[in-house]
């Protein structure tokens, strides 16, 4: 789960995580009563949507008058903000961030995600705060610093002050930032995130360390513990299908290929998506139905898929361990008569029963192809879309 820029300041900010002053914005009045209640002679107007590269597509305005925060504020409204996370379809800006001007003399980079393979967290630091830290990965990977904390100890300030020190750092800058670590670390612990992302991390010109942006990522497997954080869900800013989805109890992602993917498991999901392209095909989504899945989940996973209007095929991948072939294949058919499915189906099933899955999709009417391995399954699949 995501959450707005302006609602992971209010979580860092209740941890006591340096941050500006600021105030959510949802019209034009709001702006301006902000900028008022704030003060000073410089506010920074931000657009609020679920993506990075904000500043680069044009939805973060310095300004100097409450006229031009209005200004920047009816600009931004409204808006179909394009960065390179949206896509080239935009999203619409319902919510701004009016924030007092900071002034900064360094900009750093502080980030926090879980590495699974060491089954640590990883924090990172670099000294190129402000820039896409993925392109200083590419380009100068030595400018970033990396930390492993073990969970069960938790970040020590030695730590703390080993990796900050690397970002040119000393004194009272570094005091700072090693409580700001501390502080961050806590937070991303303490609430289950998945990623915390501090892009830039500034130094002000009094030796300040704040949080100029912040993203936070949610595990959504631990939610039931944070009920203040599922609060702050914004579902304008998902994507409907897979909202729909979810509600049924699907995973479910939206893709840019032609081929939907039904599949039980997110491994066997992600291997079925890597064969499709692999024979010359792009899958039009993820979806994974779980152990379990009921026909009427089935019928859902199909309407959901067949209301992407590029959909030429569908690959139907099933393993059955739990899930029985016979089972999946009684769903298959009841599914495929309730939607009227017209475009090709590929199905392929092996495990647990899976003679009597296929005598059931065999015995049935359905204009469907099926296959013993995933390369054909692929291979049908791929021809199929390509008519």
């Amino acid at each position: 789960m995501k959450v707005h820029e302006y609602q992971a300041k209010e979580i860092l900010r209740s941890r006591g995580v340096p941050v500006p002053r600021g105030q959510a914005c949802f019209n034009v009045d709001d702006a301006v009563n902000a900028a008022g209640a704030l003060g000073g002679e410089r506010w920074v107007v931000k657009a609020q949507i679920h993506a990075g590269g904000r500043g680069k597509g044009g939805g973060v305005k310095v300004v100097s008058s409450v006229e031009d925060v209005r200004k920047a504020a009816e600009d931004l409204f409204g808006l179909m903000l394009v960065t390179h996370q949206t896509g080239s379809q935009g999203q619409e800006v319902k919510r701004l961030l009016v924030e007092e001007g900071v002034g900064i003399a360094r900009e750093l980079y502080v980030g926090l995600v879980i590495d699974r393979a060491s089954q640590k967290v990883a924090v990172m630091a670099s000294s190129e705060g402000g820039t896409e830290i993925e392109e200083v990965a590419a380009q100068t990977p030595e400018k970033i610093h990396k930390l492993f904390v073990d969970p069960a100890r938790g970040l020590t300030a030695s730590e703390a002050e080993s990796l900050m020190s690397k970002l040119d750092l000393s004194g009272a800058q570094l005091a700072e930032s090693v409580g700001f670590l501390e502080a961050l670390y806590q937070a991303f612990w303490d609430t289950d995130a998945s990623l915390a992302e501090i892009n830039p991390l500034v130094v002000t010109s009094d030796n300040k360390v704040i949080a100029l942006d912040a993203k936070f990522n949610f595990d959504d497997n631990a939610l039931f513990r944070h009920p203040d954080i599922v609060a702050l869900r914004d579902t304008d800013e998902e994507d409907p299908a897979e909202l729909e989805a979810s509600a049924v109890g699907l995973n479910y992602i939206s893709l840019d290929g032609n081929i939907g993917c039904l599949v039980n498991g997110a491994g066997l999901a992600m291997a079925t998506m890597d064969i499709i392209q692999l024979y010359g095909g792009e899958p039009a989504n993820f979806l994974d139905v779980g152990g379990g899945a009921t026909t009427e989940q089935v019928t859902e996973a199909f309407k959901i898929m067949l209301r992407n209007p590029d959909l030429k095929a569908i690959l139907v991948n099933i393993f059955g361990g739990i899930m029985r072939c016979d089972v999946v294949a009684e769903g298959l058919v009841e599914a495929a008569k309730v939607v009227k499915l017209k475009i090709p189906l590929v199905v392929r099933l092996e495990g647990t029963n899976v003679e009597r899955g296929r005598e059931i999709l065999e015995a049935s009417d359905l204009d469907m192809l099926t296959a013993t391995t995933m390369a054909e399954a692929a291979e049908k699949v791929v021809a199929a879309a390509k008519g």
